[in-house]
């Protein structure tokens, strides 16, 4: 995907209004300012950052149609891929998880700056996020899924949606997984790269062993 496919994308699946196009704009202009500082993305994927970042981050939109209201909340948010862009393409009410410090600096300078009122920024680690049921849980490059849902299964109940992007080894992770957790899962073709894929689950739990005697 081009660069110019990435921004005809975002424009056929949103109605994106000149006023957020001018906010995903600045977005991007800061993430790359920000580069000069901390590493954010990969230097790699600079000339690219629309395609794989921001549609990356975007595409997630369109597997939560059937998501309950109620809050998104972002693990590990770092450069605030995918929160800010959802942020910027939808009213949900967002918080970004993130234990770093330059990295909570950078993400609170965004929401400052592009006015998002919806959006707001969790300093800390995700295992001490106070207990709450998310309508949504994303995360990019966060953790392998075992480990990402023993440290995040106390922000959900059976109605959250969880959307994780796991690149080429989301199958692995799936079927590593299945050990300990239990629930509806699928696996989604990324529309950014063929070989990735994101992961779809609801309905997770901890498979509960029973012990002996």
């Amino acid at each position: 995907m081009t660069e110019e496919e990435a921004r005809a994308w975002i424009a056929d699946q949103f109605a994106v209004s000149r006023e957020t196009w001018d906010r995903l704009e600045r977005f991007v202009a800061m993430l790359l300012v920000e580069m000069e500082r901390q590493n954010l993305i990969a230097e790699s994927t600079r000339p690219h950052v629309w395609a794989r970042h921001i549609v990356d981050s975007a595409q997630l939109l369109t597997f939560t149609g059937d998501a309950p209201d109620g809050q998104w909340i972002d693990l590990g948010s770092g450069a605030g891929l995918p929160a800010i862009v959802v942020a910027l393409l939808t009213d949900r009410p967002i918080l970004m998880v993130e234990s770093r410090r330059k990295r909570i600096d950078f993400l609170q300078a965004v929401v400052d700056e592009l006015g998002l009122r919806h959006a707001a920024v969790f300093a800390g680690r995700v295992e001490v996020v106070p207990k709450t049921a998310a309508a949504i849980i994303s995360a990019r490059a966060y953790a392998p899924l075992p480990r990402l849902l023993e440290t995040a299964i106390h922000l959900a109940d059976e109605k959250t949606l969880w959307v994780l992007p796991k690149g080429r080894n989301a199958q692995n992770e799936l079927e590593t997984a299945r050990a300990a957790w239990q629930g509806m899962f699928h696996v989604e073709r990324s529309v950014t790269d063929a070989d990735s894929a994101i992961i779809v689950a609801r309905n997770v739990k901890s498979v509960r062993r029973k012990g002996r005697g």
